[in-house]
């Protein structure tokens, strides 16, 4: 989600409930255009980071601190200087503008009690971070902004701060039913987009928020909406600001999987279905949200090489699977010319010389058949070719059977290793997969052969709602790990049937297992499946000691024939992970 001016509004009303009335203990400038801000109010310590960087600004409490430089840049040494000791006396935002000024008071040489402004403006790649007087004169900034660089406004020591209007829009707190009607309808635009485009602060995916609340379509023209639905959407989107005016914000995570969709300081309607994990403040949602998001396009980059190798092996092997089923299907008529050969012998010594077919009875099926001669051969010669196309394709399919299974089994394999990419969590979760691709050729090996790589990835660990300890496979290796060296004989065992996924263990400390635990572990087995996007998955289980590895068979691959099955929901929200 966009860093909106609602967002902005959540952060500022968190910040006049945590560092307003507090003092500053500490700035320091980690990055060129990053502050952190040390705070102490009421005995309990705060971080404030500050970011104008043109891909990621952003502003929020956290608990982690950061390094800073030996020296420390001009425009930290200016605010050290000033207002090193202040005291933060507000924070407010100008309207729904994403910009917000922390008010500080402080005392100068003379001890005279002075006001200056720290203005943060959250804007893209024009995010700033300016340093102002108490008239609102600039007296510096962490981007200096020449006429060169903008014809809109400077930001340089000694001019006037104002916030830039390059579009009218109009302030959606302050903004009457009459003024709403004939500002946003008048406009020849899809109605998400006139809201956005008109109205302060509001981004696209709050605009389409509101529209699905008012049971509206988004994408529809505003002048196709009826008078009915018009005051319907203006009541939604009032009944939205009075949340905000009031500071009633619900900060919350909406996952795709277990990837981070969206964040959002108010519910979302339009993402009803997926996951929502609500939190406490909206400082702890941009931290996990943009860590979660750090984490996972990481992973997508360390791994786009390994998905490349398991690709380009995949489409490889299915090519060769299927030249050697089309070979297969012409090995069938082998039996045809052993009955021509066997009839021939039977039938043929009585044919003429130079005869071009022969007609005889099939006395494996009581049927008459016309059996092609090469007139040039005498029956037997004609017997004895029939006998060598059947020998050659019967030798041709014992081959091909052999060459299918080999090949299945290659493709079987290299899609495990696939459904452990879309596992894959951590960096460490990659190095096991890149080993078994060493291992098995696909990939080969950089530096002195034989050396063993270090393994630090774990199992996912879960606990079952009735106290059992759950464990997850991430990868082949992991899954060969769990159940054959880590499981005991009457721990369960769990995999969704007939597709790649992962190995889940249930210990039991020799106890009756629930019916509830056996739901989680199917619902845990379904999800890290390739069959997780499905409504519904068929899950084997059963318990340890039926599971047994064939020989030679590669990690993580595994043979049972006594087992149970259930059908269910690739869902594991509520089920408790042990980070």
């Amino acid at each position: 989600m966009a860093f909106d001016g609602i967002t902005i509004a959540n952060i500022v009303h968190e910040l006049n409930q945590t560092i307003t009335g507090g003092k500053i203990n500490k700035i320091a400038q980690p990055e060129a255009d990053e502050l952190l801000l040390t705070i102490k109010n009421q005995r309990v310590q705060h971080r404030l980071l500050i970011s104008a960087s043109a891909s990621l600004p952003l502003i929020y409490l956290t608990q982690s601190n950061k390094p800073s430089p030996l020296t420390a840049p001009n425009f930290c040494m200016l605010l050290r200087k000033h207002i090193g000791s202040g005291k933060i006396t507000a924070v407010t935002q100008p309207g729904l503008e994403r910009v917000i000024r922390i008010e500080i008071e402080h005392l100068n040489e003379l001890g005279d009690l002075c006001r200056k402004t720290l203005a943060v403006e959250i804007m893209g790649k024009h995010s700033n971070i300016i340093f102002l007087d108490e008239t609102d004169r600039i007296l510096d900034s962490i981007k200096h902004v020449s006429s060169h660089m903008s014809s809109v406004r400077e930001v340089l020591p000694g001019r006037n701060y104002f916030i830039p209007e390059t579009q009218e829009k109009k302030n959606p707190l302050n903004i009457s039913e009459d003024e709403f009607a004939n500002f946003i309808y008048s406009k020849p635009l899809p109605v998400s987009k006139a809201l956005y485009t008109s109205l302060t602060g509001i981004s696209p995916v709050m605009s389409e928020e509101i529209c699905c609340r008012a049971s509206v379509d988004g994408g529809a023209s505003v002048s196709s909406l009826s008078e009915a639905e018009r005051i319907h959407l203006f009541h939604t989107f009032e009944r939205l600001m009075d949340d905000i005016r009031q500071g009633n914000f619900c900060p919350s995570i909406i996952y795709d999987d277990e990837a981070p969709l969206e964040y959002a300081s108010v519910p979302l309607m339009k993402y009803e279905g997926y996951r929502t994990e609500a939190y406490a403040s909206i400082s702890q949602v941009l931290e996990h949200y943009y860590a979660a998001k750090n984490i996972i396009t990481r992973i997508r980059q360390k791994s786009a090489e390994l998905r490349k190798v398991v690709q380009t092996a995949l489409e490889r092997n299915r090519k060769k699977f299927d030249l050697q089923t089309r070979q297969m299907k012409d090995t069938v008529k082998k039996d045809k010319y052993k009955v021509y050969g066997e009839l021939l012998n039977t039938y043929g010594y009585n044919l003429e010389e130079g005869c071009r077919s022969f007609q005889a009875l099939n006395y494996y099926t009581n049927e008459e058949i016309t059996i092609p001669l090469d007139p040039t051969m005498t029956p037997q010669e004609n017997a004895k070719k029939y006998f060598d196309r059947y020998n050659k394709l019967k030798r041709t399919a014992e081959a091909l059977e052999e060459q299918l299974k080999d090949t299945q089994s290659e493709i079987e394999h290299l899609e495990s290793i696939s459904t452990a990419l879309d596992i894959a969590r951590k960096e460490e979760d990659l190095v096991q997969i890149k080993e078994e691709l060493v291992q098995y050729g696909y990939i080969k090996r950089k530096g002195p052969a034989g050396k063993k790589v270090r393994v630090t990835a774990k199992p996912l660990h879960y606990i079952s709602s009735d106290g059992y300890h759950m464990y997850v496979g991430k990868n082949n290796y992991q899954n060969e790990e769990l159940t054959f060296k880590f499981a005991v004989g009457n721990d369960w065992w769990f995999h969704a049937k007939g597709q790649p996924g992962s190995h889940v263990i249930v210990k039991t400390n020799g106890d009756e297992l629930p019916d509830r635990t056996f739901e989680e572990a199917g619902r845990l087995a379904a999800y890290y499946s390739k069959g997780r996007q499905a409504p519904k998955v068929e899950i084997d289980y059963t318990e340890k000691k039926n599971v047994k590895k064939p020989g030679g068979g590669k990690p993580g691959f595994v043979i049972y024939y006594t087992n149970y099955s259930l059908m269910i929901e690739p869902d594991i929200s509520g089920i408790r992970e042990v980070v």
